[in-house]
């Protein structure tokens, strides 16, 4: 961990921190997640099943200053988790208030962080609760459109069959 920041001034109570990871499983990858947020039980807004979640978010390690974008985001999408009370799911869309740096990706996509060990999927914590890790991938308006149209599953299969780098937040469209 290279260090962590505080909730900004006027975030909900319980808003998590925001941590940066490099050097880790993802060789040339920088990572950031949420430390904290999985102490507020979010409920699923199709059940009454509540979730204890962190937050991910990776992309390659090429900067030479700064921490990027994503530490900004986890903080947006965290306080907007807190303040709703509502979790996200693998195969949800969230709209970003405005597109990532370049234009093109306008939505974060739920999903599973495929490119770490399964057993980072899940973790269970000192209190005992279980906390799924939830990877927001930066998807573009065409790719939030199929999503909706087709379903997250049909999504990830295109994900599997084109293979994009995901940690490349500028990476060109699914062909959809």
């Amino acid at each position: 961990m290279l260090g962590a920041w505080s909730p900004p001034a006027g975030a909900p109570q319980g808003t998590p921190q925001v941590a940066c990871f490099r050097e880790g499983q993802l060789s040339g990858a920088q990572a950031f997640a949420t430390i904290g947020l999985s102490r507020t039980p979010l409920r699923d807004p199709t059940s009454d099943r509540h979730f204890h979640l962190e937050l991910l978010a990776c992309e390659t390690a090429g900067r030479t200053t700064g921490y990027g974008h994503f530490p900004a985001v986890l903080e947006y999408v965290a306080g907007q988790l807190v303040a709703s009370g509502r979790a996200i799911l693998r195969g949800d869309v969230l709209p970003l208030p405005a597109p990532l740096p370049g234009g093109r990706m306008t939505c974060l996509y739920a999903g599973l962080p495929v490119y770490f060990e399964d057993d980072f999927f899940s973790v269970t914590i000192e209190n005992g609760s279980d906390v799924a890790v939830v990877w927001l991938i930066p998807i573009t308006a065409e790719e939030t459109a199929f999503i909706r149209e087709k379903g997250w599953k049909a999504f990830e299969d295109a994900l599997v069959r084109q293979d994009p780098d995901l940690l490349d937040p500028d990476r060109p469209q699914l062909d959809l």
